[in-house]
């Protein structure tokens, strides 16, 4: 990797994670839209799919944490933690994912970012899930799975739905505006 390339990820990364930090603001901090949105999940899915696995699982750990440092929301700690975990799963996951799937689907890339998408989110809901239960035991709190797939599917299903909406188009753009470093590396 050549020196020019981790600038222009480096700003990208900065830029993604200002993004994920001001992003919830739109939604006025009102906890279910929050919730059921997702806003700090688009940035580190689109620093996934622009930057690679690992400037993308930085961005997805450094968010929630940042941001519940600087705002005190999401609280650190379980929530903050788990999302550091879930987040950074979803970068790493995209990020290694489609550049793979990007050689297959060659001349319309679409299918490879949704395919990685959702492999990503639903692991990445897996390993915050987890991350939940180990802090919340640590904590002497029970997590059952109803409360799992109630917190990571259900609540979260619209948002997912928009994620895989709105994070292929700007991740399009963004290529077709040569502003995606880890697609630039592949070409």
């Amino acid at each position: 990797m050549n020196g020019s390339n981790d600038i222009r990820k480096l700003v990208m990364a900065a830029v993604l994670i200002a993004l994920g930090l001001v992003l919830p603001m739109f939604l006025g901090q009102v906890q279910v839209l929050m919730q059921g949105v997702s806003p700090m999940h688009i940035p580190a899915l689109l620093a996934g799919l622009t930057l690679g696995p690992v400037w993308g699982a930085a961005v997805g750990a450094i968010t929630p944490i940042l941001r519940g440092l600087v705002f005190g929301m999401p609280p650190l700690m379980p929530t903050g933690t788990a999302m550091a975990f879930e987040l950074a799963a979803y970068a790493c996951l995209t990020g290694a994912l489609y550049p793979m799937l990007a050689r297959r689907y060659a001349k319309n890339h679409l299918p490879a970012i949704l395919i990685a998408m959702l492999i990503a989110m639903v692991a990445g809901r897996l390993v915050g899930g987890a991350a939940q239960a180990v802090l919340q035991t640590a904590r002497g709190n029970a997590y059952t799975f109803s409360a799992f797939i109630t917190a990571y599917f259900a609540k979260t299903a619209v948002g997912a739905a928009l994620h895989l909406i709105a994070v292929p188009v700007v991740t399009l753009a963004l290529e077709r505006a040569h502003l995606s470093p880890l697609m630039e590396e592949h070409r």
